[in-house]
């Protein structure tokens, strides 16, 4: 019962969500598109619930010349690929926001663990021995409140 109710939290939340930050969302994009070249959005294989893989949203803040699948801060000099808008964009966390729509197709949820890269195998690993793989991930939870991705793997898990 609990996890239905929260399910249809999400649609609503996400739906009003939606609809309340299309005028930001617009600003955005023109932002985004005046910037640099390449698409608005950005897609990238997360782990989902019960490690199934779906592609995340996320409006582009890097350039479309950066290497595929790298974690930003595996990048050498990850500076030189990320716009001027996309500084932004995630100085403010803005660039999450199509996650929204993540999580009113049911992919994601409002609060749960942050989804894993496909191939962030230690974090997959460690995540399996609390149960953390078998919920949908979420927008929001534990680590974004207390130290994002400084946090070690077994204290993020």
């Amino acid at each position: 019962m609990f996890l239905k109710v929260k399910r249809l939290v999400d649609i609503v939340l996400s739906l009003v969500g939606m609809i309340v930050l299309s005028p930001l969302f617009l600003i955005i994009v023109i932002l985004i598109k005046l910037d640099s070249e390449g698409p608005v959005f950005f897609k990238q294989k997360r782990v989902g619930k019960n490690k199934t893989h779906f592609d995340i949203l996320k409006f582009r803040t890097m350039r479309i010349d950066t290497p595929k699948d790298t974690p930003t801060h595996l990048l050498e000099n990850p500076d030189q690929y990320i716009t001027r808008v996309g500084k932004f964009l995630r100085k403010t966390s803005l660039d999450e926001l199509p996650q929204i729509w993540n999580i009113f197709v049911g992919d994601m949820s409002i609060i749960g663990p942050r989804p894993a890269l496909w191939n962030q195998y230690d974090l997959i690993a460690e995540r399996d021995k609390y149960g953390a793989n078998d919920i949908r991930p979420g927008l929001t939870g534990w680590a974004q409140i207390d130290g994002r991705d400084e946090l070690p793997i077994e204290v993020k898990a």
